[in-house]
C-alpha cells in the first residue's frame, strides 16, 4: 500500500494540473489561442531555463559511473531503433509515427525522474539521476528531432534530408538550454576559487540575479507546461486514435521499463557484464519508468506533427505509470534492489 501511495503522489499532481488546464478552456477562462501561444513560451524560454539550470547545478563529473550512463545511452538507443521498426510497420499516418516513436523511447526524466530518484534513493539516487540527465536529455532531445522530422516532407516536397535535420537540433531550445549548460559547467571548472573554496565567479554568486532570473522561468515550466497541456486536451479525441494510444503507452510504461530494467537485474545478477547495486535501480527506474515527457507534446505541435495525438500520449502515459511505477517498485523491493 505504500509503494501504490508513493506512485501515486509521484503522478497525480501531473494529473491534476492537466485537468487544472482542461477545466479553465472548458469554463472559457482562458481562450485556446492562450494555451497556444503559452505553449511557445514554454517551449522556446522556459523549458530551455530549466535544462540549463539543472545541467548547471551538476556538481561535478568526477565520480561518474560511466557503466550505468554507458548502459542507459544503449538502452535509449535501442528504444529508438526498435520503436523505428515497429511505427513503420503499424502506424500508417507520417504525422503519427514520429510522435509515437518519441513516446517508445523519451520519458519525463526531467520532470517527475529526477524527484522521483530521489524519492526512491535519497541524496545517492538523485546523484546519480543527475548525470544521467546531463547524457540523456540531449540524447532524447535530438533523437525527437530526428523523430519528428523523418516522416515529414520538406518544404520541396520531399523528405527532410540530414542537412534539415542538423539544423532543426541546432535551432531546437531544448537542445540549446542544455548545451549552453554544459559549456557554462565546463567554462566553471576553469575558474580559481577563493580562500572559502568557492569559485571566485559564478552565475549563482558574482551573477546571482542574472541566475535567479534564469532559475525563476525554469520553476514556472513544469506546472504551466501541464496547465497548457490541459487547455489543449482533447476527450473526443481518443476514439479515433485509440490504437496508436495503446501502442505508444504500452511501450513507454511497460514494454521499456520492462525489459531494460529487468535486462539490467539479470546481466548484474548472473554475468560479469555489469555490476549494479541498489543505489542504481532508482535512477533507472526514473529513467525508463517514467511516462512520455510533457515538452513532446509541445514539441510535436511545434514541429508539424500530430500534437493531439502527442497529448493524449501525455495523459494516458501519466495515469498508466502510476500503476507501472508501483509494480516496478514492489518487485525491485522485494528483490533487495530498492
Amino acid at each position: 500500500m505504500d509503494t501504490l501511495l508513493f506512485a501515486m503522489n509521484a503522478i497525480l499532481p501531473i494529473i491534476l494540473l492537466i485537468l487544472f488546464g482542461y477545466l479553465l478552456k472548458q469554463k472559457n477562462f482562458l481562450d485556446e489561442g492562450w494555451f497556444k501561444k503559452g505553449n511557445k513560451l514554454i517551449f522556446r524560454v522556459c523549458l530551455p531555463c530549466m535544462l540549463f539550470v539543472n545541467v548547471y547545478n551538476i556538481e561535478s563529473f568526477t565520480d561518474i559511473n560511466w557503466s550505468v550512463v554507458a548502459y542507459s545511452e544503449i538502452a535509449i538507443f535501442a528504444a529508438f531503433f526498435i520503436g523505428l521498426a515497429m511505427v513503420k510497420l503499424t502506424v500508417p499516418d507520417n504525422r503519427q509515427k514520429g510522435v509515437i516513436l518519441q513516446c517508445i523511447f523519451r520519458s519525463n526524466f526531467a520532470i517527475i525522474g529526477l524527484p522521483l530518484a530521489e524519492s526512491l534513493g535519497g541524496a545517492e539516487g538523485k546523484g546519480i539521476a543527475a548525470v544521467l540527465s546531463a547524457f540523456s536529455i540531449p540524447t532524447f532531445n535530438i533523437l525527437a528531432v530526428i523523430a519528428l522530422t523523418m516522416f515529414l516532407d520538406g518544404e520541396d516536397g520531399h523528405k527532410a534530408n540530414l542537412k534539415d535535420v542538423l539544423l532543426k537540433i541546432a535551432k531546437n531550445p531544448l537542445i540549446i538550454g542544455v548545451v549552453c549548460g554544459l559549456a557554462v559547467l565546463g567554462i566553471r571548472s576553469f575558474i580559481p576559487v577563493g580562500p572559502d573554496g568557492s569559485p571566485v565567479f559564478s552565475l549563482s554568486g558574482s551573477m546571482k540575479f542574472f541566475y535567479d532570473a534564469v532559475n525563476n522561468l525554469s520553476r514556472i515550466s513544469s506546472p504551466l507546461a501541464l496547465v497548457i497541456l490541459g487547455g489543449l486536451f482533447d476527450f473526443s479525441a481518443v476514439k479515433g486514435m485509440l490504437k496508436e494510444i495503446i501502442i505508444g503507452t504500452a511501450s513507454r510504461v511497460a514494454v521499456v521499463p520492462l525489459v531494460v530494467i529487468g535486462l539490467a537485474v539479470i546481466l548484474s545478477r548472473y554475468t560479469d557484464l555489469l555490476s549494479f547495486d541498489a543505489t542504481v535501480y532508482p535512477a533507472l527506474v526514473a529513467l525508463f519508468g517514467s511516462p512520455v515527457a510533457v515538452s513532446s507534446a509541445i514539441m510535436a505541435q511545434e514541429m508539424d506533427n500530430d500534437g493531439v495525438l502527442a497529448g493524449q500520449l501525455v495523459v494516458w502515459t501519466s495515469i498508466a505509470s502510476i500503476f507501472t511505477t508501483f509494480l516496478a517498485v514492489f518487485t525491485l523491493r522485494s528483490m533487495g534492489l530498492l
